[in-house]
């Protein structure tokens, strides 16, 4: 089958791998029909994170079943699916008081274990969601990144009828303008320094957009907030520069939520380090998208939504590419070549 290899930094590969085969009672073979490129992809990538040399990538993706081990009920030959590409031990303490996301031994297919930039991947039977019929390949590709995002919003206090702001309008920012909304937020403010990509945070239902290269982001939200600042901000540029200046968005008492995860160090200018401290900020961390039972509702309830349409993935799509484009597509990426949202590849085509 075709896929995509990784074997060292910035040298991935397309290649002939072999199938995969039913080994144990539970497993699940699944025939990609999209698949997504995820920043941490791109860091890994760039020799950001650990992985086996050689190793196919890639874990955002859906596709249909082809075939089931012999302990497997509920699902069959044929179902389309997406599935949680996460796997934790379920043995550490963490696991046991049900904190699935905090696992000492967390990881995902694309490092370890064989990844979905293939034609086909394999996962145990209790990672696989099913797909209600209105949810089509393209969208259940973004499950996994919706539900991280998901497993942020549910780490806080939000309550309906608060006002947001989103920090970064990457995909990650673009489904949490969504998630807000769901949570109930009354107004969402998009950041960003890139005016198209504030232009599909409004058409994903952003209220407020702000360029912060014209005026620091803070004073923009200030204007808009009678001086009061957002209920909670949500950090999703994984910058080092956004990860100090969100700090001075929200209101006194309010949240951070950090989703985006910035690869260098961070350094914290006094005024914004400041409104943790004057402003009684609560910051909160958000890892991955696993609660417990196992995977969680942020899968389930990711499903729910872009079934409803409430979570609408198809303006951030911005490349659908062939498989074999992937050497030059993560070149561009990490060399700023072209402007890009979200990608998705297919493994079938041609």
């Amino acid at each position: 089958m075709r896929s995509l290899n990784l074997y060292g930094k910035q040298d991935i590969r397309v290649e002939e791998s072999a199938e995969p085969i039913i080994e144990h009672a539970d497993d699940v073979i699944i025939r990609v029909k999209a698949v997504g490129i995820c920043g941490s992809d791109i860091s890994r990538y760039k020799k950001l994170g650990p992985y086996v040399e050689g190793m196919t990538f890639g874990h955002e993706f859906s596709g249909v079943v082809t075939a089931v081990g012999t302990g497997v009920e509920g699902i069959e030959a044929g179902d389309r699916v997406t599935a949680c590409p996460t796997f934790c031990c379920g043995t550490c303490e963490n696991c046991q008081k049900g904190e699935p996301s905090r696992c000492e031994n967390l990881h995902v297919i694309g490092a370890y274990r064989p990844g979905a930039y293939a034609e086909y991947v394999k996962l145990p039977a209790e990672h696989i969601i099913p797909l209600p019929d209105n949810v089509d390949y393209d969208t259940a590709a973004l499950v996994e990144p919706s539900s991280v995002v998901a497993h942020g919003f549910y780490r806080t206090s939000i309550q309906p009828g608060a006002e947001v702001a989103i920090m970064g309008c990457g995909s990650i920012g673009l489904l949490a303008v969504q998630w807000a909304k769901i949570f109930g937020a009354k107004k969402v403010y998009a950041i960003d320094i890139d005016d198209a990509k504030l232009e599909v945070a409004k058409e994903v239902g952003a209220d407020v957009l702000i360029n912060s290269m014209e005026k620091p982001a803070h004073e923009q939200i200030q204007e808009h907030t009678n001086g009061q600042g957002v209920d909670l901000a949500v950090e999703s540029a994984g910058s080092p520069v956004t990860s100090a200046q969100v700090f001075a968005l929200p209101k006194k008492g309010g949240e951070v939520v950090f989703m985006g995860i910035p690869y260098a160090d961070i350094t914290i200018e006094r005024f914004y380090f400041e409104r943790i401290v004057r402003n009684e900020l609560r910051v909160l961390g958000s890892w991955n998208a696993l609660s417990s039972p196992f995977p969680g509702k942020e899968w389930t309830s990711t499903v729910h939504y872009m079934s409803t349409g409430q979570i609408n993935v198809k303006p951030m799509i911005s490349h659908r590419l062939d498989l074999r484009e992937g050497p030059e597509t993560f070149d561009n990426l990490i060399n700023g070549k072209g402007s890009y949202v979200k990608v998705l590849f297919y493994p079938e085509v041609g």
